[in-house]
């Protein structure tokens, strides 16, 4: 990791991947709440459309890819909530025109090399400059911190929007919003993790998150954590195995969902093993019944021919032992 600080571009790459892990999850946590888990994804084709027009007339791609992004956002949010049923068709419009138009562009472009369109489509590490990285830097904070400040009307929303807009809540303003903020999410994470990955990001750590969270604000947590690890621990693999970076970050975030599978899936089995439900017998256990009585969390284990039986709705469930953290009374 030393040797990897001394490179500048390493330095900046990293900062760079900081900032995606935390936001792109943060952001995806309410997409995946109202399943619009593909809207990034339109969107980077979108954007990929203002990354051209930036090369062609040679001004600072950021900069073109976020308006074009942000007036995407808009204008799709606009069309979801008319409620027309051609939406999907002028959503698929939007969304192919925006990369058809990009790769057009790029090719006209003095700059529109196969090399540089595909470090915007998959991520290149050496594509992140220090002007960008400030710009990076201030889109990212505003992301963070204009989401956790609406978080409880985002999720509102998110959670049931015909309830929300009964109570009142700028239902719309709050869904533009989103939008927009998942646009600028596309466009600070285009350098690192690429326009056509960005929306596995958002995604694919919040999946993960809720197989280990018990509640939103925890998997939002978890799904940060997730992120944050996969981009840096991304950006570091593909430094070392000279691989693009978005393709890298992706496959670690899905790695990461795999293990957490397997953890609820071990955790699930260890659950169902210390509640099987005891055999049938007809004697009532009790205060006065002549077996051990062993403390078991916030109720009590009777030991009955080397089981531990406990009474739970009209059946005995099957407790395993904890240890020493059980004691015996009679």
């Amino acid at each position: 990791m030393t040797d990897l600080l001394s490179y500048d571009f390493m330095q900046r790459a990293l900062l760079a991947a900081v900032m995606v892990g935390l936001v792109a999850p943060l952001v995806g946590v309410f997409l995946v709440q109202r399943r619009l888990s593909l809207i990034g994804d339109g969107m980077g084709h979108v954007a990929l459309a203002g990354v051209a027009i930036g090369l062609f007339l040679n001004v600072s791609p950021v900069w073109t890819a976020l308006v074009a992004a942000v007036i995407a956002a808009v204008v799709i949010e606009l069309i979801r909530s008319s409620g027309r049923t051609q939406g999907d068709v002028a959503l698929a419009i939007i969304f192919y025109g925006g990369i058809a138009a990009g790769v057009v562009i790029i090719s006209k472009s003095a700059q529109g090399t196969p090399a540089n369109l595909t470090a915007y489509l998959f991520g290149a590490i050496t594509t992140v400059k220090a002007s960008d990285l400030w710009v990076f830097a201030v889109l990212g904070v505003i992301v963070i911190v204009t989401t956790w400040l609406l978080r409880p009307w985002l999720f509102a929303v998110a959670n049931d929007e015909e309830y929300a807009r009964a109570s009142g809540m700028p239902v719309l303003r709050l869904n533009i919003t989103l939008a927009v903020l998942t646009a600028v999410t596309v466009v600070v994470s285009m350098r690192i993790v690429g326009l056509l990955l960005i929306s596995a990001l958002m995604i694919v750590p919040n999946a993960a998150a809720q197989l280990l969270g018990g509640s939103f604000r925890t998997s939002m947590r978890w799904a940060m954590l997730i992120g944050l690890l996969s981009a840096v621990g991304g950006v570091v693999v593909s430094y070392e195995a000279d691989t693009p970076s978005g393709g890298t970050i992706v496959v670690l975030a899905i790695g990461f969902f795999l293990a957490a599978t397997v953890l609820n899936a071990l955790a699930g089995r260890a659950r169902a093993r210390s509640h099987a439900r005891a055999e049938v017998h007809v004697h009532e256990h009790g205060q006065s019944c002549g077996h051990p009585a062993v403390a078991h969390g916030d109720h009590v284990d009777y030991l009955h021919d080397g089981h531990r039986h406990a009474p739970h709705e009209g059946h005995y469930d099957e407790h395993t032992p904890q240890g020493s953290r059980d004691e015996v009374t009679h």
